[in-house]
């Protein structure tokens, strides 16, 4: 089947409406320049985002590789996150330029017109080098499926967070025999322990640190209790917004109400209050090594289920074959070797706070020593909340875009919970019937896999 060309503003506009100095005006910055020149057979070129704890564990993962493998030259490169990284990826895939082997958030994948920009993963191949559906957690894998073949090879599930100080906690008298946080499963549990823990605080200290006017963290949050409360986005033929206003007002509610009664203070570097002594802070599990590297006692679950149904927000770190209109050959083989390798050596990505993907792990001494993982992964992967499987979410998204305003001037009280949540679903309908750039076609269309 012939592939639609699709020109340089198609792309731009698809991934975030970047200007071309925006998308292409950065280094790629990598270890495998050195690979280039190695004696090896093969050489894998392969992309990722991961800066900072992420990227150093990345590294060594690399590094590791080539040691056990040392007829694959890999050359990695690391590129800037979120949109600069999608448009370099899109159109490096349109225009025959792709690596062999890139990372995607897992939310991305529908809106990459998978078979066009994106190229399925090689069953057999996979299952050479020890890749089963069986090691997988059953939605994260089918996450990873498009018209019946697996397009994203999750690494693991990034989570939302709630972290709490045992310093704090203990003299409140909020932590059980274990000298853990009893869970609270009502709203009315969690504020009790906020204003229990609120004792404890000096003046200008705040109880939480929940980035009330970050539009990421404000929509990742509303996911989560959405969730819990069993609420819904589309139908099934993506044609109607099932949105449910009076849920999503609940948790707008819930919400707000923690800067209304004072246990979070807007503008506070949350991050930085939590280690200079605010009891709480939800964040993401890429915080572990920032924390850790602290003096500070503290433990982490996911988000508290309030509403009765666990559910904690989650995206995932996956590995995809960015389109090559000659895929194949040493170079494909050498890339589904590395995934494969990387996805079966988790416990050293974990070290990074990520719940590893590969079930496999939770069985590795190593890995059940890691503290505070030990604590959330088991229920994390469990109760996963994601965002709508459709092409406009995913992380950095349209979706996160602009419905996170909306969650967030709702968080400060700027507009009134009932006003916000009407203001999401019209958010919702407009973007229904938008096109998805990357094929033009509308999700019902992509849906049905019928024409634009």
């Amino acid at each position: 089947m012939a592939r639609p060309g699709l020109n340089r503003r198609q792309l731009l506009s698809a991934v975030g409406g970047l200007t071309v100095a925006g998308s292409l005006g950065f280094a790629a910055l990598g270890t495998g320049a050195d690979a280039l020149a190695s004696g090896a057979s093969t050489r894998v070129r392969y992309w990722n985002l991961f800066t900072g704890g992420d990227g150093a564990n990345m590294v060594a993962m690399v590094d590791a590789f080539r040691k056990e493998h040392p007829g694959i030259a890999v050359k990695d490169s690391t590129l800037t996150w979120g949109d600069p990284y999608y448009t370099k990826l899109a159109m490096a895939a349109a225009g025959n330029r792709a690596p062999d082997l890139s990372v995607m958030h897992q939310g991305r994948v529908p809106g990459f017109a998978p078979g066009r920009l994106l190229d399925p993963w090689d069953m057999n191949l996979l299952t050479k080098y020890g890749v089963r559906e069986a090691d997988f957690n059953p939605v994260l894998w089918k996450r990873g499926i498009v018209d019946g073949k697996l397009y994203a090879l999750p690494l693991d599930i990034h989570v939302q967070l709630s972290f709490y100080r045992t310093d704090v906690c203990r003299k409140a008298g909020l932590l059980d025999a274990d000298g853990r946080l009893p869970t609270a499963n009502s709203t009315d549990d969690w504020f009790a322990m906020l204003k229990e823990a609120k004792k404890q605080l000096k003046g200008g200290q705040q109880t939480l640190g929940l980035h009330a006017f970050d539009q990421n963290f404000s929509w990742w949050f509303f996911v989560a209790f959405y969730q819990q409360l069993g609420g819904g986005y589309f139908d099934d033929e993506r044609t109607d917004v099932t949105f449910d206003t009076d849920k999503a007002t609940q948790v707008l509610e819930f919400l707000h109400q923690h800067v209304a009664d004072g246990y979070t203070i807007v503008g506070q570097a949350d991050g930085e209050a939590f280690l200079a002594g605010s009891p709480f802070v939800w964040e993401g599990n890429w915080s572990v090594p920032y924390f850790s590297g602290e003096k500070v006692g503290y433990g982490a679950q996911p988000l508290p289920p309030v509403f009765g149904t666990p559910a904690t927000h989650a995206e995932s770190h996956s590995f995809v074959l960015p389109h090559q209109a000659d895929r194949g050959g040493p170079a494909n083989e050498g890339a589904h070797l590395l995934a494969a390798y990387m996805v079966k050596h988790a416990t050293a990505w974990a070290g990074g706070g990520h719940v590893p993907a590969y079930l496999p792990t939770f069985q590795d001494p190593a890995y059940l020593k890691l503290t505070p993982q030990n604590e959330y992964s088991r229920p994390a992967m469990e109760h996963p909340a994601t965002e709508p499987r459709i092409w406009f979410a995913g992380s950095t998204g349209t979706l996160a875009k602009r419905i996170g305003p909306v969650v967030a001037s709702s968080n400060v009280g700027s507009a009134k919970p009932e006003a916000a949540a009407r203001r999401m679903k019209s958010v919702l309908e407009e973007l229904l019937a938008m096109r998805n750039p990357m094929d033009g076609r509308t999700a019902a269309q992509e849906l049905k896999g019928t024409a634009a």
